[in-house]
């Protein structure tokens, strides 16, 4: 048996409010590439940081803490720099003190061993192909990508023994993912990552999943895992079948035998009034016909909670549904051009990318792929109008929206619903409740600001004000829309986005998330250029 590197003993987290996001876990991680998953706001990130020794749990141990590393989720590079990033910039500042004469044993203490952190943090930059970035370049500078291969170099220069990275493959391209899954391979330490990356996942040898009944171990890859959760949630939905037929059927018998029961007690009661008998033994029949009549009702409560306690025990073995439904009732097929870059210059990016000329035509589905720094959210932007060109024309000739990887249009401090009545006079807020309910968002969250929604959520809130608003977007531009969102989710995001009927563009470094989208073409950065391919 692979000896244990960290063990969780009896580890529970309770929020400030007095949420519990999880309790009593036991679990022991080995030298197994791990994966963690699990629903958003079950606590995922905030058990890798426990593990970390980042957060103390609210009770409970985590043993082994030494040689961890930790790498947070990358949402927004900061106001810091690359060595910030990294996480040396204390070793370098503290190397800098000492350059400059300090013999604070603080510093000293800071630096240990790593003497040559300066040029090693070069060297890596240079291996990783950021030799244009240097220790003080400011993070804000950095794109997506770039911040994300800086944040892993940390994790390189760490000399730890146990790794675990939330979300590593966020914003990094395809040449960059396979570069990271490469030395996921080659690492000899444990390795515990937080990720909806399938295919990073499918690398795993196992398989965490953290959900409200606690940690359940799975053995092998994604698909392994999604196999046997699939088994599951299908006798799990024969279960639940079965109990409702049962209800159904307990239900018919109890009124019958009520039925029954009335019929008796109103002859009882007929015979009562004709029979020759004392008001007292009269008096008395009619309190056993009431003891009886009760005894009987309170057994009918107890078969009916039983029958009723079955199909809740069996509804909540069924696992998490990603049916949702988008109705655009105003978006249809679209004929004839929809938008259009023509003789266009990006303001800045690579030289052989910065011109592009692309025409959108009727309900076309494009999926815009390439290396992390080759223009593609600045497309995105120049042809929403945000950024205007260098040169060239970019026009859109139908209601469209943008989706940007913050879904900054979106009022964080006010609810889905008032923002969706703003933007939609006329339509009645029984059926806006409606159409949310079918992406998935109920009363509960409809009422609740955006900015308390989890990642899943307010995507579809942004996707429903984009579609339901007057008029609806007829063009929908996506920015890495699934960055930060759990499986269940993503898996959600791609049925509603199947369903979208209007044209689409959507930038995603995801493939397996494209390749679920039903798209028509591809516009790729390569080194020739732009190249436009039939999907």
């Amino acid at each position: 048996m692979t000896p244990s590197l960290l063990t969780l003993e009896g580890v529970s987290f309770v929020l400030p409010d007095g949420r519990v996001l999880f309790r009593d876990l036991f679990e022991s991680l080995d030298a197994r590439p791990t994966g963690l998953v699990g629903g958003n706001g079950v606590g995922k990130s905030v058990l890798g940081q426990v593990c970390a020794g980042v957060l103390p749990p609210t009770s409970g141990v985590c043993r082994g803490q030494a040689g961890v590393y930790y790498l947070a989720q990358q949402s927004d590079p900061g106001e810091g720099t690359v060595a910030s990033l990294a996480g040396v910039d204390a070793v370098l500042l503290a190397l800098s003190r000492i350059e400059a004469g300090s013999v604070d044993g603080a510093d000293f203490d800071t630096v240990g061993t790593r003497w040559d952190m300066r040029e090693r943090l070069a060297d890596a930059l240079t291996g990783m192909g950021l030799s244009h970035l240097a220790e003080d370049t400011p993070a804000s500078q950095l794109s997506g990508g770039e911040a994300m291969r800086v944040a892993l170099l940390g994790a390189r220069l760490a000399d730890a023994d146990y790794l675990i990275l939330d979300e590593p493959t966020n914003h990094l391209d395809g040449v960059h993912r396979a570069a990271l899954m490469a030395w996921f391979k080659a690492w000899r330490g444990g390795l515990l990552v937080i990720s909806h990356d399938r295919t990073l996942l499918n690398d795993m040898t196992r398989i965490l999943e953290l959900g409200p009944d606690g940690l359940r171990s799975f053995g092998g890859g994604y698909d392994a895992y999604a196999a046997q959760k699939a088994e599951e949630n299908g006798a799990a939905l024969r279960e639940l079948a079965s109990a409702k037929a049962e209800r159904s059927r307990g239900e018919r018998a109890l009124r019958e035998l009520s039925e029954r029961q009335a019929r008796r007690s109103a002859r009882g009661e007929r015979a009562g009034k004709t029979a020759n008998q004392a008001p007292i033994l009269l008096g008395r029949r009619k309190e056993q016909g009431e003891a009886s009549a009760g005894k009987f009702r309170a057994q009918q409560t107890l078969q009916r909670e039983q029958l009723n306690e079955r199909t809740r025990h069996a509804a909540d073995r069924v696992g998490p549904s990603t049916q949702v439904v988008l109705r655009a009732p105003g978006v249809g097929a679209t004929e004839g051009r929809v938008a259009r870059l023509s003789n266009v210059v990006l303001p800045w990016g690579p030289v052989h990318l910065r011109s592009v000329d692309l025409t959108i035509s009727g309900s076309q589905r494009m999926g815009i792929v390439g290396p992390n720094g080759s223009g593609k959210s600045t497309l995105l932007k120049v042809l929403a109008g945000e950024v205007a060109p260098a040169a060239g024309i970019a026009e859109v000739y139908v209601p469209f929206a943008r989706l940007d990887q913050r879904l900054s249009q979106l009022d964080a401090a006010r609810t889905i619903l008032d923002q969706l009545m703003d933007a939609a006079p006329g339509v009645a807020e029984g059926e806006l409740r409606t159409r949310l309910a079918l992406l998935g968002l109920e009363t509960s969250l409809v009422k609740r600001p955006t900015g308390e929604l989890s990642g899943g959520e307010r995507l579809k809130a942004a996707l429903a004000l984009a579609v339901l608003s007057t008029p609806p977007a007829q063009l929908l531009l996506l920015d890495e829309p699934t960055n930060h969102l759990d499986l269940a989710s993503v898996q959600a995001v791609e049925r509603m986005l199947r369903e979208y009927p209007g044209a689409l563009l959507v930038v995603s470094h995801d493939a397996a998330f494209l390749s679920e989208l039903n798209l028509t073409h591809h516009f790729g950065a390569s080194a020739a250029g732009w190249k436009f391919d039939t999907a």
